[in-house]
């Protein structure tokens, strides 16, 4: 029997069958709460449990914390319903024009941007047109039924293709097929757009970017469709790497500085060797952040990396630097290998 959920402060309801999880339910009533990773990893969908009874499945415990637990916190993309349930989610809003589509694509570019990152440029059919906001996603839908999630890395007014900026993954079963024989002119399928991590162009509030490695991807089709739209809020991009050679897209990031005003690009290299003949930033990526920012309590930030830079940041800066938790968007990566 489906359960009843009502969302605060907003007064949606919607139902949702016992082997669904909350967020599929809302997704399914066409009910957008904020949500990425969908695998318990980057707590974009965090909520709290008013009244009912929920399951928690498998989660990140950097991003639902026993502190959170005990607040009442839990993860929407986790959270089956047992009972009829009450929950406090913000910045819910309506799918609304922008469908969700499964299409077919051609490879039509590979390009090397690094040892281990390659950018793959999908060409879309020209019959079908594709919508999205500056900072979703797609899957890519594999041929036994299992998908691997990408960041779409241009802007959507450039959308006859999607770009997306591919890490090699040891024991990688797709990422390894991108580095060793896929080619141009394959066929691909995916799905997208996904997720809620876009550029919130309502606010007037300046705008502090954190990307860790690849995390790089969806923050520049932020940029690229701030550019293109004439944003004047001040932006400040921290882009963390290893090492030099992890700023693969180092002098596009450079070249925003003069077609923005008010945006400052800050690369920061974690574990670089004296040799390596950097002379910038040195160490993790929100520490920098929090090292410029004493009180971020009237920005919003943009975040997308690993699990754990996520959490670090989410740590930080709303721990630390007074930023509202409904200011932070994150998008955490998660990897799949090829025995998953």
């Amino acid at each position: 029997m489906p359960y009843q959920i009502s969302l605060q402060p907003g007064g949606q309801t919607f139902s949702a069958d016992p082997d669904q999880t909350v967020l599929e339910a809302a997704l399914a009533a066409g009910i957008l709460l904020p949500y990425s990773c969908r695998d318990g990893a980057c707590g974009a969908c965090k909520g709290r449990v008013l009244s009912g009874e929920i399951e928690l499945g498998s989660y990140s415990e950097g991003a639902l914390s026993a502190t959170d637990l005990d607040a009442g916190l839990t993860l929407f993309c986790r959270a089956r319903a047992n009972s009829d349930l009450v929950l406090e989610a913000r910045n819910v809003s309506r799918v609304g024009d922008i469908p969700v589509k499964k299409l077919p694509c051609r490879v039509q570019k590979l390009e090397r941007l690094a040892d281990d990152v390659m950018l793959l440029e999908l060409k879309l059919p020209a019959s079908e047109a594709f919508q999205f906001r500056a900072g979703q996603y797609v899957d890519i839908l594999l041929a036994d039924g299992q998908r691997r999630s990408f960041s779409i890395a241009n802007a959507p007014h450039d959308n006859a293709h999607i770009e997306l900026h591919v890490r090699l993954i040891t024991d990688g079963r797709f990422t390894g097929h991108v580095f060793s024989a896929m080619k141009e002119r394959d066929i691909l399928r995916f799905e997208g757009p996904l997720g809620s991590f876009w550029l919130r162009e309502d606010s007037t509030r300046p705008i502090v970017m954190v990307a860790g490695g690849t995390g790089f991807a969806p923050i520049k089709g932020m940029m690229e469709h701030a550019i293109h739209a004439g944003l004047r809020r001040p932006i400040t991009l921290y882009w963390g790497a290893r090492s030099p050679d992890g700023l693969y897209m180092d002098t596009l990031a450079r070249s925003w500085e003069g077609l923005l005003p008010g945006f400052r690009y800050i690369p920061v290299i974690s574990d670089g060797t004296p040799d390596d003949s950097w002379n910038g930033r040195r160490g993790l990526v929100h520490e920098a952040v929090m090292s410029d920012f004493d009180n971020l309590s009237g920005h919003e930030v943009y975040a997308c990396g690993a699990p754990a830079m996520i959490d670090a940041a989410r740590g930080g800066l709303v721990g630390e630097r007074g930023l509202p938790e409904h200011a932070f968007f994150a998008d955490a990566f998660t990897f799949a290998t090829a025995n998953s």
